[in-house]
């Protein structure tokens, strides 16, 4: 078959066209891709190309009253997966295991991490020991995207001694991870958990950096292109605070490993927190990067609750230590004076309806002013003086002192105590006018429904230190917040530190002077209706200051089951004595 030449000429312009259109779309093509969309393209291709690791910021310094560090970082390793699926990740996990000790619990947790950020380098061990590095070092090529960093690490130089007052950092969870308050945080990322390290994460955290490295066509680490100097991590600004390390060191060393209890030792004139410890005590080393199993599990069980704070959480009866909070009542509403004397002199006890109430000296203590009763801690006078006062004037003083509120320290495990708000608590507790007056003997002695922190107990005796304002406790350094909480005269608050000298010299507490320096405070023993055998446990508490005419400390003292409040006070006086520099009259070890 044979077409005619003017047929061919037309069909050769028809593919001519047809190629010429051909032509000019791809040329369009290439125009538009190569010219008009360089830009995304040439990003998508360095994002294949490049991927973005992050690099951890240093968490802020954290130094005591004199810059001496309380939390500092070291360098540590970190080892993490660079994976495009979670089947991927799981493969190079479970032949991870043939090379280092991984668990099945951390193959479980580091997928949830992936799940979390699949877009970031999965964590593996957040905490990598030089040894497991060595060893990774050596197989790094068995093991594509496997990436080994260098990272700060958070180090507390002295351990178990800050750890109640300065916590611990850790992984961010997956339940902080759904909060408001950590929306801009990443699964892998450490984070305050307890103490300082929580109030202040926002301060210490600093900004992350990030780095890159070049990946070929299966996700393997080629090169490392670096980082740029606007992607440095950034660190965290230092905190500052009162806590005087020598003495918080001294206050440890006392507890030792036989104690358990708690001290506080604050500034009377700022509220400055000079040592804040609970015993037993915690190393929060070994809460970085996760903690041991078997660690956690030691201190879960023990006995002597080491997780516990007791200065913060704990709330105990005061016992005599609250005979102040009734002094400075009665003061105040005129109910009575320094000098005077109840009907009633002690004889060991007193009869009160059908129960008889005893004194803690079965011998009794004769007939006392309210002095005396101070020094010698007389339960009967203060039975009479809490009668004469009336339950609602008494829990009314109590709150206006603000015993049933935190004492507002600027730490997040503070404990709200123990203590009526008004006559309704005992209504709903004994019903509608289901309790007597005789709750008030046990309430004016510091014992029924009144347990106190020692950090509160503190606070309360800071007014009494000054002139009758209690400042907040502050760790951190900050401005002063003092507010009137003893309404009394300067007269009658001088009367009431004579009184607690009264107690040092010849009183309860007498055991507790300091060579040349005079020692004022109150001795408590609070009674727990726990025994052993026939004898209760009490609990021993001191609270006091000093110089007695100038404070500028004051120490809380709890013993838990100590016994007599004698212990507590000359531990507190020994605690006062290292402060201020001076020798306690009485060896702290003659009682262990």
């Amino acid at each position: 078959m044979s077409f005619h030449p003017i047929d061919v000429a037309k069909r050769g312009r028809g593919a001519n066209w047809i190629v010429i259109g051909v032509l000019l779309f791809l040329v369009g093509g290439f125009f538009r891709s190569q010219i008009l969309n360089h830009q995304k393209y040439a990003l998508d291709s360095e994002s294949n190309r490049l991927r973005q690791l992050p690099l951890p910021a240093p968490r802020g310094v954290i130094y005591d009253r004199k810059n001496k560090v309380i939390a500092d970082n070291v360098i540590g390793y970190s080892v993490s997966v660079l994976a495009m699926k979670e089947d991927t990740l799981r493969a190079v996990l479970q032949r991870l295991t043939g090379t280092i000790n991984i668990t099945p619990q951390q193959i479980e947790q580091s997928v949830r991490r992936f799940r979390r950020a699949p877009s970031r380098p999965t964590v593996i061990i957040p905490d990598a020991s030089f040894d497991v590095v060595s060893v990774l070092e050596e197989h790094r090529t068995q093991f594509p995207g496997l990436i080994i960093q260098s990272a700060p690490r958070r180090f507390y130089p002295d351990g178990p001694v800050v750890a109640p007052f300065v916590g611990y950092t850790g992984e961010v969870s997956e339940d902080e991870l759904t909060q408001t308050a950590f929306a801009d945080y990443k699964a892998g990322q450490q984070v305050g958990k307890q103490g300082l390290e929580k109030q202040y994460e926002s301060i210490l955290r600093g900004k992350e950096g990030s780095q890159f490295v070049e990946v070929d066509a299966r996700g393997r680490i080629v090169k490392n292109a670096g980082a740029r100097q606007d992607l440095a991590p950034v660190a965290g600004p230092d905190l500052h605070t009162n806590i005087d390390m020598d003495l918080q060191r001294y206050v440890a060393g006392i507890f030792g490993d036989s104690l358990q209890g708690g001290a506080v030792a604050i500034d009377p004139q700022t509220g400055g927190v000079l040592a804040l410890y609970s015993a037993p005590s915690w190393d929060g080393n070994r809460f970085i990067g996760g903690i041991p199993a078997a660690y956690w599990d030691s201190l879960r069980t023990d006995p002597r609750r080491p997780l516990y704070n007791k200065a913060l959480q704990g709330t105990y009866p005061p016992g005599s230590t609250w005979k102040l909070a009734t002094t400075a009542v009665g003061l105040e509403t005129g109910t009575v004076k320094m000098t005077d004397h109840m009907p009633q002199a002690c004889t060991g006890g007193m009869q009160y309806g059908s129960r008889y109430f005893k004194c803690w000296d079965k011998r009794g203590h004769g007939s006392l002013d309210l002095k005396g009763a101070i020094a010698k801690s007389c339960d009967v006078y203060f039975y009479q003086l809490g009668l004469k006062l009336g339950l609602a004037r008494l829990v009314a003083g109590g709150v206006e002192i603000g015993f049933q509120k935190k004492a507002g320290v600027d730490l997040p495990e503070e404990k709200r105590p123990r203590f009526p708000e008004s006559l309704e608590y005992f209504d709903r507790k004994y019903g509608k006018r289901g309790w007597s007056q005789g709750l008030v003997l046990s309430m004016a002695i510091g014992q029924g429904d009144n347990s106190q922190t020692i950090m509160n107990m503190a606070k309360f005796y800071s007014a009494l230190a000054t002139d009758g304002k209690s400042a907040r406790p502050q760790i951190k350094t900050g401005t002063p917040e003092r507010v009137q909480v003893v309404r009394l005269t300067e007269d009658q608050i001088e009367q009431m530190r004579q009184a607690l000298v009264g107690v040092v010299t010849q009183g309860t507490a007498a055991a507790s002077a300091i060579k040349g320096v005079q020692l004022a405070g109150k001795t408590g023993t609070a009674q727990t209706g726990k025994f052993e055998g026939s004898t209760e446990l009490n609990h021993a508490w001191f609270v006091g200051f000093a110089p007695a005419d100038k404070p500028s400390i004051v120490v809380a003292v709890m013993i838990e089951f100590g016994g007599h409040g004698t212990r507590a006070a000359r531990i507190a006086s020994s605690i006062i004595s290292a402060y201020l520099h001076v020798t306690p009259i009485v060896d702290l070890s003659v009682d262990g």
